[in-house]
């Protein structure tokens, strides 16, 4: 997939401190990284590393201690219906079918009930939900409950689609099948993709290129690019061979 050199997201320079009863913690320290539009990139690192601290970062739902970041060439300044975001934990409302759950983003939006009917028939075709518009989150399977979120977030057309592990919580064989979703949805929509997962292989097999952050506070160690066409072969030698390399790069600090 080809994808423009300009640069999409932007981060530079950026540090984030929390403050506790215990003192002070830093989360990330001085992490650079600019990501073009269209480019899939994963954020690998071991848990602690501030992963889901720099895509919170990104996605406006936190502001930097230092430094600052820039999406579209405009300053992050809080949550932004351009930025889609996807956690690890579904966030569905139980009381609201499926249908209405992937519309939410639409109503706040204010989109005229026709379209948004036909946008969010677009989405769960997209993601193949569409025999299950009707059913209530607890009537759906964990894979199902994710793909609902990724309609969700993929309702309101942004640019930039956030992922925070959104496949940790489901088992392997629908893990594997989301990835390959995910990656058609990419490939078709041309989104800018942010992914943050402590999974090499899953980096491996979807990731244009892949950030590594060292343990905390969160330092980028490395940038590795993965110039190979999808789908990946996960038992070929140069696969292997990468998340070995990886799972060295990731390896505590000396």
């Amino acid at each position: 997939m080809n994808y423009d050199t300009k640069a999409e997201i932007d981060v530079n320079g950026v540090s984030k401190q929390y403050e506790g009863e215990s003192g002070t913690t830093t989360a990330l320290r001085d992490v650079s990284l600019m990501i073009a539009s269209g480019e899939f990139v994963t954020v690998l690192g071991p848990s602690g590393c501030g992963k889901t601290t720099l895509l919170r970062l990104v996605s406006g739902l936190e502001s930097p201690t230092d430094g600052d970041i820039m999406v579209a060439g405009e300053p992050v300044q809080g949550p932004n219906p351009n930025r889609g975001t996807v956690f690890q934990a579904y966030h569905l409302f139980p009381w609201l079918p499926v249908r209405e759950n992937v519309s939410f983003g639409l109503v706040e939006m204010g989109v005229p009930d026709t379209e948004r009917r036909d946008r969010v028939q677009e989405m769960l075709d997209l993601v193949g939900l569409s025999d299950f518009a009707d059913a209530y989150p607890k009537e759906l399977s964990g894979g199902m409950k994710q793909r609902v979120g990724l309609a969700r977030a993929l309702a309101v057309d942004p640019d930039v689609l956030l992922l925070d592990e959104p496949f940790g919580s489901v088992d392997i064989q629908t893990r594997q099948r989301l990835q390959q979703k995910l990656l058609d949805i990419w490939s078709d929509t041309e989104k800018t993709v942010l992914f943050v997962t402590h999974n090499i292989e899953e980096a491996v097999a979807l990731s244009d290129r892949i950030i590594v952050l060292s343990g905390t506070p969160g330092r980028v160690r490395a940038t590795v690019s993965v110039e190979r066409s999808r789908p990946r072969d996960r038992s070929a030698q140069w696969f292997v061979e990468q998340v070995e390399t990886l799972f060295e790069q990731i390896g505590p600090d000396t």
